[in-house]
């Protein structure tokens, strides 16, 4: 249940500076898509002051591309702060309530990560390029960007993730003697979200792939690594 928190108006922080900081953390602390969990531990207080200034967030006058850019900045960087207060953790399934119990303010409002993805992002602001701007804190998730996503630079911000995660060839991986592709379990969980776009999964890949994939290759999902995105 999302729950409405009334602020007074003299903590709003803009999500202009909001998003600066968000953009600076992420510039220091991720690297090759990966988080450094371990020098975040030791130092946590920029993670802190970001996590803090979440819940005050005014999205008031905002524009779709802004708000939308702001709650996927929150999402990653809400999953960053969990695995923090937890660490050190192997994985973010070792976390109880990892995606579905923990709740943050954000902007005014209570969510947890799937409700912050399922009934606000995916509800109003509908995308299948957010299953690879989004990042689980796991090994299989694609590579987290490190940089914040941005209302002016939003489309070409998700193509170019999504370009650059659907031609990795550890999340797609071509099999070329068998004339098979393995691809991520994401694409199992929201089949629909890709074919809402796609006559299939492979006609959805091959949208962003260099060198599309032939359609006569079989498909397969390969098994989740959900050890920590970390160095």
């Amino acid at each position: 249940m999302i729950l409405n928190i009334i602020c007074p108006l003299a903590i709003w922080i803009s999500l202009g500076t909001f998003t600066q900081e968000a953009d600076v953390f992420l510039k220091k602390y991720v690297q090759d898509g990966k988080v450094d969990y371990q020098a975040l531990a030791s130092q946590p207080q920029q993670l802190e002051a970001l996590y803090a200034q979440l819940g005050k967030v005014s999205l008031e006058g905002t524009s779709t591309e802004s708000r939308k850019a702001f709650y996927v900045n929150a999402y990653n960087l809400l999953t960053i702060y969990q695995i923090i207060q937890h660490y050190p953790v192997s994985s973010p399934m070792d976390i109880n309530g990892f995606f579905d119990e923990i709740k943050h303010q954000v902007a005014g409002e209570t969510f947890t990560l799937n409700e912050l993805e399922k009934g606000r992002l995916f509800k109003q602001y509908f995308d299948p390029r957010l299953h690879f701007a989004l990042v689980c804190a796991a090994e299989s998730c694609p590579a987290l960007a490190s940089f914040a996503y941005q209302a002016d630079q939003l489309d070409q911000q998700l193509d170019k993730i999504t370009q650059q995660t659907l031609n990795d060839p550890a999340f797609i991986r071509l099999q070329l003697g068998k004339k098979e592709v393995a691809i991520s379990k994401i694409f199992e969980w929201y089949k629909e979200d890709f074919l809402d776009t796609s006559s299939s999964l492979l006609d959805y890949i091959n949208r962003y792939r260099e060198k599309p994939i032939p359609a006569d290759y079989s498909v397969r999902f390969y098994e989740y690594n959900w050890q920590l995105n970390q160095p």
